[in-house]
């Protein structure tokens, strides 16, 4: 990892968090997930915590739809979403309610086994940065103990300033690397509004080890062709020679 905040090393595992929860993790992991597919890059998404949800992973299957894949054999083993809880809350939340916490460790041994068999492994947090996990550990402690180099989500809508620079400034606090910034798009926002988010989040990354990794992804309606988003502000160092074939999982 150089100072720029690009990838050099890709055997990686990357954290996507969020200033907020509903900002668009989602949807911008499942596109990091097709620009790395479609550069021949071997990698797979998990979604650390689910909440909300029961069976299977809807953000999980929100990423293969994007990326323009099917389910993965990690999918079917259970190791990309090793910890769904029903209510939509924060992990801690939603755990207590149904008389458990969250198995820290069992999210560590889902996301290890996808790092052996894959050069990159994109983890999509749930909720902002600093969510709770448990009473006592919050997502940004779990991902800064780990080095796992961190992959923020924003939006340019009105009070997304205060949110992204607080975000850098609790993932500086943390010694996290910051890769860049994805900047999602914002409905109903002034363009001058948005810019002004823009120009703020790279001055932020300036300071922060990141300059210029900003990645803007336009708005895309209900229906229409997933486009093609140029990541390589955050991955530039990837490319096909790092491709492989994940290992069978038994």
């Amino acid at each position: 990892m150089n100072g720029t905040g690009t990838l050099r090393d890709p055997s990686r595992v990357f954290f996507v968090s969020g200033i907020d929860t509903g900002i668009g993790k989602t949807v911008a992991t499942g596109l990091m997930s097709r620009f790395l597919r479609r550069r021949g890059v071997d990698h797979i998404t998990v979604k650390m915590v689910q909440t909300g949800c029961d069976g299977f992973s809807e953000d999980l299957d929100a990423h293969r739809a994007i990326a323009g894949l099917p389910r993965q054999p990690e999918d079917e083993a259970g190791l990309t979403a090793p910890q769904i809880f029903h209510f939509p809350a924060s992990p801690a939340l939603a755990a207590s309610l149904e008389g458990r916490e969250t198995d820290l460790d069992a999210i560590d041994r889902a996301v290890s086994s996808c790092a052996s068999r894959r050069a990159i492994v994109l983890v999509e947090g749930a909720g902002g940065l600093l969510v709770p996990l448990t009473d006592s550990i919050l997502a940004a402690d779990f991902a800064a103990k780990r080095d796992w180099p961190l992959i923020l989500v924003a939006s340019g809508r009105l009070g997304a300033i205060n949110h992204i620079l607080l975000s850098l400034e609790a993932a500086a606090a943390r010694r996290m690397r910051v890769i860049g910034v994805v900047m999602n798009h914002a409905p109903d926002t002034d363009p001058r509004v948005v810019d002004d988010a823009v120009q703020c989040t790279l001055r932020a990354l300036e300071r922060v080890g990141a300059p210029g990794a900003l990645v803007r992804v336009p708005e895309i309606p209900e229906g229409a062709e997933v486009p093609d988003i140029d990541f390589s502000p955050f991955f530039s160092g990837v490319s096909s020679a790092h491709s492989g074939v994940a290992e069978a999982i038994p």
